[in-house]
C-alpha cells in the first residue's frame, strides 16, 4: 500500500484523526498557558482532492465527501467540517486540510507549532501552507522522531502528533520509542499516535512496546471498517492517546462510531478502551 498522504487525504482515517486533533486543541487552548504542538510527519499541509493521486484512490469521496453531504453533521465533526469549508471558501470540496493547516488555524499568537517533513516536494508545499500563521512556526526537513524526542519542552502544555507513513519496517518501533521519550521529558504531554489497522498482532505488538513502562492515562480509539482478517488491506485505523483529556472520551467514541456505522462493512466495529 502507498501511504503517501496525497493518495489518502480526506479518507475515513483522516476524519477520525483530525476530529481528535481539533478536539484536543480546543481543550488545551481554553487555558491561557501557551501550547506547543509537535507534528512528526507533517506532509504537504493541505491537499488538492482533484489531483491525480487523490482521484486515483477515490478515498476522499468516500470519507470527507460523505461527511460534508450530511444534512446534520455529528457534533465531534463540526470543527473539521467548518475548517474544510473555510479552506474551500464555501465553494464545494476541492481542498482538504492536513494536520499542519488545521493546527495553525487553531493556535493562538503565543503558541508554537513544530513540524517535520522529509520529502523535499512536500516540505516546499508545507512551507507555503504555514505562511501567515498566527502562532510561532518551526518547520524542519528533518527526522520527526528525533525532533520529537529531543525538542519536547520539559514543562508546559504539549500536544504531539505522531503520524508516520508506515512505509518503513521500523515505524511502529520508532513511533513507540518517540512517544515514550516525549512522556519522559514532559510527563504531562498529550501524545497522539496514529496507526493503520491491518492485523491484530501488529497492533498488539505496538501496544506491548508502549507498555514496557508505566503509562499515564491512555485511551485507544479503534475504527475497524471490517474484521482484521486480511492483513494486506488497511482494515481500519487507531489512535493511541497518552494523557488523554478525560472530557474527550465520549467525543472520540462518537468519531469512531460514526465512521464505522456510515463507512464500514459488515463485521466492522468501533472500540474505545483504556490501555492505562
Amino acid at each position: 500500500m502507498n501511504y503517501r498522504h496525497a493518495f489518502h487525504a480526506g479518507n475515513f482515517a483522516d476524519l477520525v484523526k483530525h476530529a481528535a486533533v481539533l478536539a484536543v486543541l480546543a481543550q488545551m487552548t481554553k487555558a491561557k498557558a501557551p501550547v506547543t504542538v509537535i507534528d512528526t510527519h507533517g506532509g504537504a499541509g493541505a491537499y488538492d482532492l482533484g489531483s491525480e493521486m487523490a482521484r486515483k484512490s477515490g478515498e476522499a469521496e468516500a470519507g470527507i465527501g460523505r461527511l460534508m453531504a450530511l444534512p446534520k453533521v455529528p457534533e465531534v465533526y463540526q470543527p473539521l467540517v467548518e475548517a474544510v469549508r473555510k479552506l474551500n471558501g464555501g465553494k464545494g470540496l476541492r481542498l482538504y486540510p492536513g494536520s499542519p493547516r488545521l493546527v495553525v488555524e487553531a493556535l493562538r499568537p503565543g503558541d508554537h507549532y513544530m513540524v517535520c517533513e522529509l520529502r523535499p516536494d512536500d516540505f516546499a508545499l508545507l512551507e507555503q501552507t504555514l505562511k501567515g500563521a498566527k502562532a510561532k512556526v518551526t518547520a524542519l526537513m528533518d527526522d520527526g522522531y528525533v525532533m520529537a524526542a529531543q525538542r519536547t519542552p520539559p514543562t508546559g502544555p504539549v500536544l504531539a502528533l505522531i503520524d508516520p507513513p508506515f512505509e518503513r519496517a521500523d515505524d511502529y518501533d520508532r513511533a513507540a520509542t518517540a512517544a515514550l521519550a516525549m512522556i519522559h521529558r514532559n510527563p504531562g504531554a498529550v501524545v497522539m499516535v496514529w496507526t493503520p489497522l491491518k492485523d491484530l498482532e501488529t497492533f498488539d505488538g505496538f501496544l506491548r512496546r508502549l507498555e514496557q513502562v508505566a503509562l499515564p492515562p491512555t485511551l485507544v480509539v479503534e475504527a475497524r471498517l471490517r474484521p482484521l482478517t486480511t492483513p494486506m488491506r488497511m482494515n481500519g485505523c487507531a489512535l493511541v492517546i497518552l494523557n488523554v483529556p478525560a472530557e474527550l472520551t465520549e467525543p472520540l467514541k462518537q468519531a469512531a462510531g460514526w465512521v464505522v456505522e456510515a463507512l464500514g462493512e459488515p463485521g466492522g466495529e468501533a472500540r474505545v478502551w483504556s490501555l492505562a
